[in-house]
């Protein structure tokens, strides 16, 4: 039996109609026009030997098969670009100092770093993990060339990469807390200065809610083990929240916070190659994982 080569344009464009949500937001997004992602889809099916689309209502929908090729699509094309992207890594050489709080640090970005780091084994990453503060006070001074942090602050430096929720966390469904009328909540916080700290404080005593800081930490592992411990409730963003914590719902006293802007600073200083394919890298990772969390 003969060979068949997967196209992979075509399965790029899959792909993509898949992460948009269909093949007209494709067409626009890929600048080509709708017959023509038809087309495409018809002969992915063709290579394919299987139908990957079933009707349903006025839309289409995956079959079985069409679920199983979307997944290999995925690793092809991650294979793909990083074959390409290692391939040319040698060409860009130099050194990236970054700094990032610790809610990213627990999350996607490690991945990030790895596989940036694996496709350009020429650049030097040296990552520094911090609060808010500190990391703009290193920008500043010149330590640090990146910064990706909570808010804009008003820098002109800031890039703006997309908002996140800030909500109350608390301990699993399974540990109960209480949240009796005029009970003080325990409260489980960073120190000052601190944004989030500074915010929750806020929305507690305008809606009028006692509350108590009964455990202070400068690490976020010390929040969240904290909070998980029943000792105190925290606030913050639901990014790199861990199993065994949960986002509290909405109830009388605890107010829904703000969104918050997510940023990455570059201190408006001239890129080198290798700092502009980090930013660039940067940039396109954290806003396609921004974009999916809502509350």
């Amino acid at each position: 039996m003969a060979r068949i080569n997967l196209d992979m344009d075509v399965l790029r464009t899959f792909v993509t109609a898949q992460d948009l949500g269909g093949f007209n937001r494709a067409a626009a997004h890929l600048g080509r026009s709708q017959s023509a992602i038809s087309q495409q889809m018809r002969k992915l099916e063709d290579q394919a030997g299987q139908p990957v689309f079933q009707r349903e209502g006025r839309g289409t929908i995956l079959t079985e098969q069409g679920e199983r090729l979307l997944s290999y699509a995925r690793r092809i094309l991650e294979l793909n670009d990083e074959t390409l992207e290692a391939v040319n890594g040698f060409s860009v050489s130099g050194s990236v100092r970054f700094g990032l709080p610790g809610d990213f640090s627990e999350s996607w970005l490690p991945t990030l770093l790895g596989i940036f780091k694996r496709a350009h084994p020429g650049v030097l990453i040296e990552v520094f993990v911090e609060r808010n503060g500190l990391l703009f006070e290193q920008l500043d001074q010149g330590a640090l060339d990146f910064v990706l942090a909570f808010g804009g602050g008003g820098r002109p430096d800031a890039l703006s990469l997309g908002t996140l929720p800030t909500v109350w966390i608390g301990p699993s469904p399974d540990i109960t807390l209480p949240l009796a009328p005029k009970v003080p909540i325990d409260l489980a916080l960073y120190g000052n200065p601190c944004r989030f700290r500074r915010i929750g404080l806020e929305l507690l005593d305008k809606a009028g809610t006692p509350w108590r800081l009964t455990f202070t930490s400068r690490s976020l592992q010390g929040l969240w083990a904290a909070a998980g411990a029943g000792l105190g409730v925290t606030f913050r963003t639901p990014v790199g929240l861990p199993n065994h914590l949960s986002v509290l719902p909405d109830r009388p006293g605890l107010p829904r916070g703000p969104g918050i802007e997510v940023c990455l600073h570059d201190g408006c200083r001239p890129l080198s190659p290798a700092r502009k394919e980090f930013r660039d890298a940067v940039m396109e990772t954290t806003r396609e994982h921004l974009r999916p969390i809502r509350l």
